[in-house]
């Protein structure tokens, strides 16, 4: 029992360790990464779009940037997830909205609701895709007029944007692999271990 007692606190106290670590070079990859991702959607959107379009920049971009930059080993950080987890929301969120514009108690909970289970359903699950189902039937303006447009821009294109950006510089050190267990990254290792042979 003793001996029980002993191994269970060396246990707690090595979790406890590992999770109070900071990793300083972690954080700061994943600070550029989010940095430059959300930095070119936001640049797009002040520099190119009229002040009457500036919707290329939506609230649930910065939800996904935490997963993408800050947690990329995830199962729901990966593209699959990012990019048809928001596309499938954005579509959810706009027919919603498309049957049920003017009643938002019903509309609200329908469009989340629809989201995640055909999230959950296409094996998909990205937990700021609730969010952008919310926005398409909860926002004023621009976005309600944008009809299923707004599946392709702002929601495909800033994912789109996103990921180019996850993949530069979740990859840029040998210590971060994004995404996780995939043939892309195979081929990279492989370019790696042929440039070091060289």
């Amino acid at each position: 029992m003793k001996q029980k007692i002993k191994r269970t606190i060396r246990v707690s106290k090595y979790v406890i360790y590992k999770e109070t670590l900071v990793d300083y070079k972690e954080h700061f990859w994943s600070f550029l990464g989010a940095f430059f991702g959300i930095g070119i959607i936001a640049f797009i959107q002040s520099h190119y779009l009229l002040e009457q379009e500036n919707v290329f920049l939506i609230g649930s971009f910065g939800a996904s940037s935490v997963l993408i930059y800050g947690a990329i080993q995830s199962p729901l950080a990966q593209p699959r997830n990012l990019i048809g987890g928001h596309v499938i929301s954005a579509i959810a969120g706009v027919t919603v909205y498309q049957i049920v514009p003017d009643i938002l108690w019903l509309s609200a909970p329908l469009a989340v609701s629809f989201s995640i289970v055909l999230m959950q359903y296409t094996k998909t699950l990205h937990p700021p895709g609730g969010a952008t189902a919310l926005i398409a039937v909860t926002s004023s303006g621009k976005i309600p007029e944008l009809g299923y447009w707004y599946v392709l821009s702002p929601v495909l294109s800033g994912c789109l944007i996103l990921f180019l950006v996850a993949l530069f510089f979740n990859n840029i050190t040998p210590n971060r692999s994004y995404p996780a267990h995939n043939r892309f990254i195979r081929l990279l290792k492989k370019k790696r271990e042929h440039k070091m042979k060289k």
